[in-house]
């Protein structure tokens, strides 16, 4: 069952909320109540695709896949925890990123058509439908966040069932937002009341219609009605064009509804998972469009690629010029979430594009503040938001792969 992939699965999903709902309703919140939901959640979510919605198989390959990197990646934290304490090496804390990253990137590499081994078989079924399974890299976020936040000592003791309720948490498994570990279990432990529910799951109850507005008519009907009746490879110039600008809002509306639905599911919950989106194409520059745009990944690879990036090579001394290495920190940043989204040369030409865009950019504020303009400055912004909707909307067309 695909989360927020069909009217069943909202009905079940609010089914079964429905003591949580009522709860809440008295100012109380019970934590055993939503591991409960989230655990009958997991299991529809994860269920053999061919069995009934009750016949369910606990052994279908996505739910082996899921147990099997969950259990890999707490035992990696667990034992990480302990070895900080006595040894916090970078050799020991490379090592650790590096196994929790592997299995992510042996699907990608299995999923990928560069590789040949989507085609491979075993037992008749697919190899790429063997292995892996639906979210399995936004779990992965928070691993590694949860990791280096134990490097840093933010994080110094690590309780089993926290990390189990943070990593399982169903709302956002399939699509995100990407949460903080802290974040949440401050939301799971802090004061909770009827006034502060009430006031989660009216936020909720607009976020849900929100994401129907969104995913089921606008981008439903860009679908529909523009991208599936143009023939990219022989369309003119001009409908090229249209395809892209189409494109570009169907990824937005479809994606930000998606976020909407789990951002209103964990409301109802009692956790206020961040917001994902915040108006992207009205952004004036291009950094403002990735403070706008996904901006939990955003946030996340900022924080845990570009800056750990730009201290280790300042603190080792091995680049003098800080704009040199704050390039080299966004090309890096962004060819990583390139990679991230797929094995394939459209997903990496994607981040790199972003990342000389970023780079371009910085050139371009250091030339505007020795030469200032002197256009209305709302006249600027508006020229601004067109170019960058622009290029953010070409960046968009080679991530469909259609110029590949």
């Amino acid at each position: 069952m695909i989360p927020y992939g069909d009217f069943l699965f909202f009905f079940i999903a609010l089914g079964l909320l429905l003591p949580v709902i009522l709860l809440g309703f008295f100012g109380k919140r019970n934590d055993i109540l939503n591991t409960i939901v989230t655990f009958i959640m997991i299991m529809l979510i994860f269920k053999d695709p061919n069995k009934n919605l009750f016949n369910i198989s606990i052994l279908s390959y996505e739910m082996v896949s899921f147990i099997l990197f969950v259990v890999f990646q707490i035992v990696l934290i667990k034992s990480y925890v302990k070895i900080v304490k006595t040894k916090n090496t970078s050799s020991i804390f490379y090592t650790v990123i590096f196994l929790s990253i592997l299995p992510l990137a042996i699907v990608k590499i299995v999923q990928s058509s560069m590789f040949g081994f989507h085609s491979v078989q075993v037992n008749g079924l697919p190899i790429k439908s063997m292995i892996g399974f639906l979210g399995i890299s936004y779990i992965m976020f928070k691993c590694i966040q949860i990791l280096m936040e134990i490097r840093d000592k933010r994080i110094k003791e690590i309780k089993v069932f926290d990390v189990v309720r943070f990593l399982t948490f169903f709302p956002t498994i399939s699509s995100g937002p990407i949460d903080r570990f802290k974040r949440f279990n401050k939301d799971e432990t802090k004061g909770f009341t009827r006034e502060k529910y009430l006031d989660l799951l009216q936020k909720a109850i607009h976020y849900i219609f929100m994401g129907f507005l969104y995913k089921y008519i606008i981008a439903y009907l860009i679908n529909q009605k523009v991208i599936l009746m143009i023939n990219f490879d022989s369309a003119s110039l001009f409908m090229k064009l249209i395809y892209m600008y189409a494109y570009s809002f169907y990824l937005f509306f479809d994606f930000a509804g998606y976020s909407l639905f789990a951002i209103a599911f964990s409301y109802i919950m009692g956790i206020e998972t961040p917001p994902n989106f915040n108006q992207p194409f009205k952004s004036k520059n291009i950094k403002d469009f990735w403070n706008r745009w996904h901006m939990s990944l955003s946030f996340w690879f900022r924080d845990m690629v570009y800056m750990r990036f730009v201290f280790f090579v300042t603190k080792k001394k091995l680049i003098k010029d800080k704009l040199l290495i704050s390039n080299i920190g966004f090309m890096l940043n962004f060819m990583i979430m390139g990679i991230w989204h797929g094995v394939e040369w459209f997903y990496i030409v994607y981040g790199l594009y972003h990342g000389v865009l970023f780079v371009a950019y910085g050139y371009y504020e250091q030339y505007r503040k020795k030469h200032p303009y002197k256009i209305n400055a709302k006249v600027m912004d508006i020229i601004g938001i067109i170019i960058t909707f622009h290029v953010v909307a070409f960046g968009f067309l080679i991530f469909s792969g259609k110029l590949f």
